[in-house]
């Protein structure tokens, strides 16, 4: 599973191909399948392969390879570890990460789109003794997103998951919302907020008041997104110090 972050950075910075926008502003050619951490309902089309990377503090890399298998139908895998960026020796993940989404319903003028999932990726460092990442992954989710003309478009989506990730002695059905604002044709500004019903009793992990993240989405060019996070900007976390961390995301698409 090395070798995927390899695969994913040598895609990421390959020659493009033509394939119209990336995820982000008025012109988007794409969905976006997630806003920071927060899975939305967005599906990677027929025929086409989505290659990330995350790259979070304490030199975290977390890459992250999609297909578009069939109409509304998308799976995935994922793998990374802390310390990739830096000096020393990588701390790789214990397990790589798989996901696979259905779009339950397609969004009509009064309903939101409907995808359900699976998602066993994490991020931050991963912890063996309650086998579990900082933040901990997706799991089975159902996600709903509605889009609205609003100078440019206005995304609100919703989530509820359930974690797998469950031997801190801390899980329960979780709650988050969000929402995606276009700013002219290439840029956006997402927002989320989890509630971490399932991140908030254990002692070393949550203090409580959930996980807000910001972020910055820019379609640089041919399927070509990139991305500026600040997350926990409530200082949620117990396990390092500190406030709100910093992280990039590159994301690629194209036909296969």
């Amino acid at each position: 599973m090395k070798r995927l972050l390899i695969l994913s950075f040598s895609l990421l910075f390959s020659s493009l191909a033509t394939y119209g926008q990336g995820t982000a502003g008025e012109d988007a050619k794409q969905e976006y399948r997630y806003l920071v951490d927060m899975p939305s309902s967005g599906v990677l089309e027929k025929g086409s392969v989505g290659v990330s990377n995350d790259i979070l503090p304490d030199g975290i890399v977390v890459g992250r390879m999609e297909v578009g298998v069939f109409q509304d139908v998308s799976f995935g895998i994922s793998y990374g570890g802390a310390n990739i960026i830096g000096s020393g020796s990588p701390k790789w993940y214990k397990y790589p990460g798989v996901n696979l989404r259905f779009r339950v319903s397609g969004e009509s003028l009064t309903y939101p789109s409907v995808t359900i999932g699976f998602d066993s990726q994490g991020k931050g460092e991963f912890f063996d003794s309650t086998n579990r990442y900082g933040i901990k992954s997706p799991g089975f989710f159902v996600s709903g997103s509605k889009n609205f003309q609003f100078l440019g478009y206005l995304s609100v989506n919703s989530a509820v998951n359930y974690s797998l990730e469950s031997r801190d002695g801390d899980n329960f059905l979780n709650l988050m919302v969000g929402a995606e604002k276009t700013i002219g044709k290439r840029i956006s500004a997402v927002l989320e907020y989890d509630f971490a019903f399932n991140d908030n009793a254990a002692r070393f992990y949550g203090k409580g008041n959930g996980y807000l993240n910001l972020g910055i989405r820019w379609s640089v060019g041919e399927g070509l997104t990139l991305g500026f996070d600040l997350r926990d900007l409530l200082s949620n976390k117990k396990w390092t110090a500190g406030s709100a961390d910093r992280a990039i995301r590159i994301e690629y698409i194209r036909p296969i």
